[in-house]
């Protein structure tokens, strides 16, 4: 899956370690991938004013969060045939109108069917934008190169779920949620001008590939029902007959489209570099560790202003101190790989991570406030810790010539995961909520649940090899 780079207009990339770093490229993925999460983060905080303001119930606004990042893990399978085949900056700039007209539909939506409808269609623009400026990233920096250019392309999406719950809370009490989708429409011009003046394609000389039709359709159709069976299942009157059916539904189809991806000449998805012991670890322990963590922040800004009886200005300030703890502690993650090896960084961080939903399931409304932000600071830490290590160990082993498959199966269960670890979060809350006698106890409990969901990912550090992403990190 070949996708020609962008490279800067009247200049060269600076030089490190001994070949050009695609700094241009990189910048305008950071910029995408900023775009996107800061959209994300801001409407988790608002969600309690947008079910107020559509008449539905705060829980069941959830499907605005997880519409989103289903059509995410639905597309981005298509983003490396679509680059390959339309080249990289049309992709690129296609991509960023889509999601910019798409913010301004959601800022008029009249109703939470429509605000769904175009939160799918931002989530198109967004599966095409992030995965493609990834990808050139990915391609063009030495294997030794691969931490720094993972960490340079996070940095900008570590800033974004920073300041996204205050400018949410704010807008939220001083304005108004729509207002939340209308900012994304200055910072998109911005972009679609950046990647016009200064970036332009590079041949590839990659062959194209056929599209695999039967393969996305199988596969999109068992994404599709998994995710409608994880609705109904967080509804408030769940039909559990239609629950059922879904799950079935998405377990028949989900066989058929992987017997397809193992057989088709050109498939959709190339399920050979599951091979990659490490890149299978993170498909299957990441995504679960994806699912705990990407609960946290849906559920923290529901707890401060439902249960903790909180203003949505003073939930975001809060929730700032989880992503705060995820900036502190980047500058050090590079260093703790490289002198202790991603396996027990991994492991360490893993049961520390554990202990943390430990200690967010003993928070309550008469917590000290300055206990709640040292328990999220350290929980942010934890998280960035992880995501680092995971996200390097993805690419650490895999050739050059299955990278575009493993970053688009990497990112798909990647958005997988959270929208899952979004819906666990709503189900859980739920069901404890209906058979515990103080609302709060129903958020303690969910947090227990997520723990013993993190446990299981120890079990899949501690099957690595002492060694694994050893030629990733470089030497300690």
């Amino acid at each position: 899956m070949g996708l020609g780079r962008l490279t800067p207009v009247g200049g060269r990339a600076r030089r490190s370690e001994g070949a050009d770093f695609p700094y241009a490229l990189a910048l305008l993925g950071a910029g995408a991938m900023f775009m996107e999460i800061l959209d994300a983060t801001i409407v988790v905080t608002a969600l309690p004013a947008i079910a107020d303001d559509l008449g539905v119930a705060p829980l069941a606004a959830s499907v605005v969060v997880t519409s989103y990042l289903i059509t995410l893990a639905v597309l981005i399978p298509l983003s490396g045939w679509v680059a390959d085949r339309f080249g990289v900056r049309r992709v690129f700039l296609t991509a960023g109108l889509v999601f910019t007209i798409a913010s301004a539909g959601c800022a008029f939506a009249p109703d939470l069917t429509t605000l769904v409808v175009m939160r799918v269609i931002q989530a198109a623009g967004g599966a095409m934008m992030v995965p493609v400026g990834r990808l050139g990233v990915l391609r063009t920096v030495q294997r030794a190169q691969l931490v720094r250019a993972i960490a340079y392309l996070t940095w900008p999406a570590l800033i974004a779920p920073v300041v996204a719950p205050v400018i949410g809370g704010l807008i939220v009490t001083h304005a108004h949620w729509r207002v939340i989708f209308a900012i994304n429409i200055p910072i998109g011009i911005v972009g679609l001008a950046a990647a016009v003046a200064w970036c332009r394609p590079a041949p590839s000389s990659v062959g194209r590939r056929r599209l695999d039709v039967a393969g996305v359709v199988w596969t999109t159709s068992a994404v599709a029902a998994a995710m409608f069976a994880a609705q109904e299942v967080a509804a408030d009157d769940p039909r559990w007959p239609v629950v059922i059916g879904g799950a079935i539904a998405a377990a028949v189809l989900g066989v058929i489209a992987v017997r397809r991806l193992l057989s088709a000449p050109e498939p959709l998805l190339d399920l050979g570099v599951l091979r990659v012991p490490s890149f299978a670890s993170v498909v299957g322990y990441g995504t679960v560790y994806r699912m705990a963590i990407s609960a946290v922040p849906f559920l923290l800004p529901l707890m401060f202003q439902l249960q903790f009886g909180w203003s949505a200005v003073a939930a975001g300030t809060m929730v700032t101190a989880l992503f705060a703890g995820n900036v502190v502690i980047k500058p050090l993650t590079t260093g703790l790989m490289r002198r202790w090896g991603i396996r027990t960084v991994l492991v360490v961080d893993l049961l520390a991570s554990v202990m943390a939903f430990g200690a967010l399931a003993m928070l309550g409304p008469n917590t000290a406030g300055v206990v709640i932000a040292v328990v999220l600071v350290i929980s942010g830490a934890l998280r960035s810790i992880g995501f680092s290590a995971y996200n390097t160990l993805a690419f650490a082993d895999v050739d050059a010539a299955e990278l575009g498959d493993a970053n688009a199966l990497h990112a798909a269960v990647q958005e997988l995961g959270s929208a899952f670890g979004v819906a666990l979060g709503a189900v859980a809350v739920s069901l404890f909520a209906s058979i515990t006698v103080l609302p709060a106890e129903a958020y303690s409990a969910t947090y227990l649940v997520l723990g013993v969901v993190m446990a299981t990912c120890v079990l899949g550090a501690l099957r690595l090899p002492r060694t694994a992403g050893a030629q990733a990190v470089g030497p300690g």
